[in-house]
């Protein structure tokens, strides 16, 4: 009997035990806050601002005056004046091709020239006498007339051999050298006018009606990626091409230090027209195919929290996104650490953000 009571006692100690500690432990876990703790996120707000309204473009570089010179007719260069690379005057003779055939024939026609002024000189003075009947003067004058003609023929000739400069510019890579012999129409040099340069892009068509001469036009290359170049819209194709629905502009560059027709070529037009936007950092806009998100901040009492908002997001302009719709000025949005967020998730703010 004993034995029996000892057992059961000793039952009612573990078990007792055991509930004691099951009570204290569910007590805990009934007092515990299993609330995730806020995340913590960057924050900034949207901006009102005034943007001008700009066009994107590219095109080519080239010279205004700018020619590839050729040879006009065949012939073995016999004569090189000028180098590569070298700037020239307007006129001034670059190159000259075999034209002893063209001075002999000068030489003959400048002598035919004189006898016929001697000879047409006399009959003019004998019809006035009435000496000679007026069908010799005439084939006289005839005669003088036609040795004028030959004389400048054969001259035209001797100038088709020396390829001189139509301007004053640079010019670039001789191709020929003393003792080639050149077709006609054969490349001899380039030569370009440094001193004004123009920019030929094209836009498409339906920009034409915000379009005109006089516009402020920022160019930039690769050859100088740091550098800007300053233009001006001058003229636009009286046309659209018909293939690509596109218009030809031309502008031209205020400064030409350092480029060289040929180049590549990024525009951007100021259209002149200023558009008020809301404007938030590029970091703020989560992008996807169901559409541009951003987060936006809502104080509640004691915490804030983060809700996504779908709004139109337009231009990207120096680390700023313009909101075209979804958005208002002076609103708070998450800038930093989007996708650690959900709906409704409470976030503190990092020190360093500046709302």
């Amino acid at each position: 009997m004993r034995a029996y009571l000892f057992v059961l006692l000793l039952l009612l100690v573990i078990f007792g035990g055991i509930g004691g500690y099951l009570y204290n432990k569910f007590t805990t876990l009934a007092n515990t806050d299993f609330t995730p703790p806020p995340i913590t996120i960057a924050g900034g707000t949207a901006r009102n601002a005034v943007w001008p309204t700009r066009l994107e473009a590219v095109g080519t570089i080239r010279a205004a005056r700018g020619v590839e010179l050729s040879a006009e007719t065949a012939g073995e260069v016999i004569s090189v004046h000028a180098r590569s690379g070298e700037q020239v005057r307007a006129n001034q003779l670059l190159v000259t091709l075999n034209d002893s055939v063209e001075q002999a024939s000068l030489e003959r026609q400048e002598a035919n020239l004189t006898l016929a002024e001697i000879l047409h000189k006399r009959d003019a003075s004998l019809i006035r006498q009435n000496s000679i009947p007026q069908s010799q003067y005439d084939r006289s004058r005839a005669d003088l007339d036609s040795a004028i003609a030959q004389l400048a023929e054969t001259r035209a000739r001797l100038e088709n051999k020396r390829i001189v400069a139509p301007f004053a510019g640079t010019t670039g890579i001789m191709r020929v050298k003393v003792g080639d012999y050149v077709d006609t129409g054969a490349p001899i040099t380039t030569l370009q006018d440094l001193s004004e340069l123009e920019v030929d892009f094209s836009v498409p068509a339906r920009h034409y009606p915000n379009l005109r001469p006089g516009l402020t036009i920022t160019v930039t290359t690769d050859a100088f990626p740091d550098k800007t170049f300053s233009a001006t819209l001058e003229a636009l194709d009286a046309r659209v091409d018909a293939g690509t629905r596109n218009l030809a502009l031309r502008a031209v560059l205020a400064d030409t230090q350092g480029l060289l027709p040929g180049m590549f070529a990024r525009l951007v037009i100021d259209l002149d027209q200023p558009q008020k936007v809301v404007t938030v950092p590029e970091t703020a806009v989560s992008y996807s195919i169901h559409g541009d998100t951003v987060w936006v901040l809502r104080q509640g009492i004691g915490e804030t929290t983060a809700h996504p908002r779908v709004v139109e997001a337009g231009q990207s302009r120096d680390g700023e996104v313009a909101i075209l719709s979804g958005l208002r000025g002076g609103e708070w949005i998450v800038t930093v650490g989007q996708n650690k967020l959900h709906r409704g998730a409470r976030v503190m703010l990092d020190d360093d953000t500046d709302l």
